[in-house]
């Protein structure tokens, strides 16, 4: 089965927006973005923008490194330039503001397992995918390629948690090592970010593909599979239109999560 992010995606927001109009107010979210801003940023940004509205939530941008605390959330919009310090500037981002979970603090709730830890978008997307699905991690193979920050390192953990058994490739160069692996994997994640990585005589027929790695290769973006991959796979996410949109509309289930919890604490104090 292919999956079709965008769909999942609407109903995701839906779900959000719902949640959203219970507050006594539209959750809001500030993104800080940088002065150098490229195509690709403001691309991203109005992506982002339409799933705000779509999810019932106010959006405003900002240059400004000063974290509002009138914000129900704060995200920053990456990359950013050589120049800034990224780590320094996630983790000045409170736990109970962090929305995308990549300051230390957030992830650290999130891989202690809190009651009230967010999930990082990309594994909210991946659950979404699973619980759509009926995909049970527990006591399956499962190969994690990379191990970033924002996909490879948080899909890892979450897996674990699940109770799979979880192998990670750290870098495309170690790749050819750990095709044997591959090729008895129940589940992959993808986050490598190199073109057509992976090939169909690689994987075992019926296992779970979770392309979530972007690349871009003649002009268009395109994920670490070949696209060929799908005919071998029970579940597989196409790049464009796969994790991505159900990332951006998990992040802002985050969003109303955070402004629920704000909420909550103002009613309770």
């Amino acid at each position: 089965m292919i999956i079709d992010g965008r769909t999942l995606a609407k109903e995701i927001l839906a779900r959000a927006k719902t949640r959203a109009e219970t507050l006594r107010r539209r959750p809001n979210l500030l993104v800080y973005v940088a002065p150098d801003e490229t195509p690709a940023t403001r691309s991203f940004l109005k992506i982002k923008a339409r799933s705000a509205e779509a999810a019932g939530c106010d959006f405003e941008e900002t240059r400004s490194l000063t974290i509002s605390s009138r914000a129900d959330a704060v995200i920053v919009q990456l990359p950013l330039p050589d120049e800034i310090n990224t780590a320094d500037v996630l983790n000045s981002i409170p736990t109970q503001q962090d929305a995308d979970v990549l300051s230390r603090a957030a992830r650290a709730k999130f891989e202690n397992g809190d009651a009230n830890a967010l999930l990082p978008p990309v594994v909210g997307a991946v659950r979404e995918i699973f619980v759509h699905n009926k995909i049970d991690a527990k006591g399956k193979k499962a190969v994690v390629i990379g191990n970033g920050w924002l996909v490879g390192n948080p899909c890892a953990k979450w897996l674990m948690q699940q109770g799979a058994e979880v192998s990670v490739v750290i870098n495309p160069s170690e790749f050819a090592v750990a095709r044997a692996t591959l090729a008895t994997a129940d589940i992959i994640v993808s986050g490598a970010g190199s073109p057509h990585l992976i090939k169909p005589d690689m994987l075992k027929q019926g296992v779970v593909f979770i392309d979530a790695g972007t690349s871009e290769s003649n002009g268009e973006v395109v994920g670490d599979a070949d696209p060929l991959c799908a005919d071998k796979c029970s579940v597989f996410t196409p790049v464009p239109g796969g994790v991505g949109p159900l990332a951006v509309a998990c992040l802002f289930e985050n969003v109303v999560m955070l402004a629920e919890q704000k909420n909550s604490s103002i009613l309770s104090s």
